[in-house]
């Protein structure tokens, strides 16, 4: 569905393209600052127009896109990849990414010592 107007909600087309699960969520990443047109933080309301770079931060990642295609409604997936350009970087292998600690089964509650073990290590 192609919209016929000139601009769509940034927020609606994230959502449209699958760059976001939800519509609330894009609209969330938008409030939150989480998403740049131009390089400018937008509202959800913003529109964008086709050229316009989109970048987003979402789920650690950070997706740039730049808008090829102007739909309204979500879309397929195979549509969906028609209508941007990803010039996102690639993400971080598997083990580059540091897992959790995960406690032995069997070891029972964690102390406060070992909570504020497991912040630190997390960064809190």
């Amino acid at each position: 569905m192609a919209s016929d107007e000139g601009t769509v909600r940034v927020d609606s087309w994230i959502w449209s393209v699958r760059l976001t699960k939800t519509r609330s969520m894009a609209a969330t990443a938008c409030r939150g600052g989480h998403v740049r047109v131009n390089g400018e933080r937008v509202k959800a309301a913003h529109g964008v127009r086709p050229g316009d770079e989109v970048r987003l931060r979402h789920a650690g990642r950070e997706r740039i896109v730049v808008v090829s295609r102007l739909v309204n409604k979500r879309v397929g997936a195979a549509v969906a990849a028609e209508c941007f350009v990803d010039n996102s970087p690639p993400p971080p292998p598997r083990e580059m990414i540091a897992a959790a600690g995960q406690r032995d089964r069997g070891t029972g509650r964690p102390t406060k010592r070992d909570r504020r073990e497991m912040e630190q290590l997390r960064g809190r």
